[in-house]
């Protein structure tokens, strides 16, 4: 049997976008053929905060799993995947990259699904790793011509900017005003845990495609309720997450259209250029787990006495069941 053992130093090393996104589009395409068992969250109590659980069963991958994270103390997060052929353990994840990674890939997939054709000029609301996941992934999926960043603090704005030109070869510079940030733009990413609308939906211009990442109920919304009036369609990654994700939606759910659907050609989502569309980010429980199997088989072997950085090895055995590798394509 082999087991890895893989934190957030391996994550970086081994796990890229291109790879990510694969896996996250795959694993949105099986969850709408109902090859992906995703079942809704469970919380616990824990007084003050909750242990948070997701799971996913990957039928004709032979995986399954669950993730592990906590609103108690920002614990680290933690990712495991069996193989269901032989009941082996095959990999656990901890730390805080694998579950951003993940969250921005499926951003990605859905800027592809919706976004208009082409290179993208990107505005992101928020300088946390949630945003900067979103737009490391985007660049698996398009070519980003230019990015601009607002956020609470300017000197984080300005620290993300730097890092997207650096790390990322992304032009980026930093503003102080959210207008500044989304208006003309033809992707924008809204990235924060602010309880009311941070923007106004008459600042996107025609044929903006917005991604929203944080609270999104009536009592709670980092974007305007308006902008489902004015979408030409609402995107999400899970409907069953929408529905039960507690409180008022702030979306309404018969308005909403699986992304799965839409990548499988079974909804539409942009029907001209002037189409304003929006994608709604709930974290479809099992991506994760799909995720962290295509980490694992990124990770090199080398031999049984070689361990990667950020890895421990248990044993000798791919990920998947038997000798089963990856098919695919391609927070919360």
């Amino acid at each position: 049997m082999s087991v890895l053992l893989l934190d957030d130093d391996a994550v970086r090393a081994h796990l890229d976008a291109a790879t990510a996104v694969r896996a996250v589009r795959a694993a949105l395409l099986s969850a709408h053929h109902d090859d992906l068992a995703a079942p809704p969250r469970v919380r616990a109590a824990l007084g003050t905060g909750d242990l948070v659980i997701t799971a996913g069963h990957l039928r004709s991958r032979q995986l399954f799993g669950f993730r592990a994270y906590d609103t108690l103390v920002g614990a680290e997060q933690l990712v495991a995947v069996w193989g269901t052929a032989d009941g082996e353990l095959r990999a656990v994840v901890h730390g805080v990259e694998l579950g951003a990674r993940r969250t921005g890939a499926i951003g990605a997939v859905a800027v592809d699904a919706a976004a208009r054709p082409g290179p993208v000029r990107v505005g992101l609301v928020g300088a946390g790793p949630q945003a900067w996941t979103q737009l490391w992934a985007l660049r698996a999926v398009r070519e980003v011509t230019d990015a601009v960043v607002v956020a609470r603090h300017h000197d984080r704005a300005a620290a993300f900017a730097r890092r997207a030109a650096g790390e990322l070869g992304v032009p980026a510079r930093a503003v102080t005003a959210v207008e500044d940030a989304v208006t003309d733009r033809d992707v924008v990413v809204v990235a924060t845990g602010s309880p009311t609308p941070v923007l106004d939906a008459d600042w996107l211009a025609p044929g903006t495609h917005l991604t929203t990442l944080g609270p999104k109920s009536t009592a709670r919304h980092e974007v305007p309720a308006a902008l489902a009036d004015r979408a030409r369609a609402v995107l999400t990654d899970s409907l069953a997450q929408s529905a039960g994700s507690g409180g008022s939606p702030l979306f309404p759910t018969d308005r909403l259209i699986s992304l799965g659907a839409v990548l499988a050609g079974a909804a539409p989502a942009r029907t001209g250029p002037d189409d304003l569309t929006v994608f709604s980010s709930v974290g479809l429980a099992g991506t994760e787990v799909a995720v962290a199997a295509a980490l694992c088989e990124a990770v090199p072997r080398r031999g049984p006495s070689w361990r990667p950085r950020g890895c421990v090895r248990r044993a000798k055995r791919p990920c998947g069941a038997g000798a089963v590798r990856s098919t695919v394509r391609g927070h919360g």
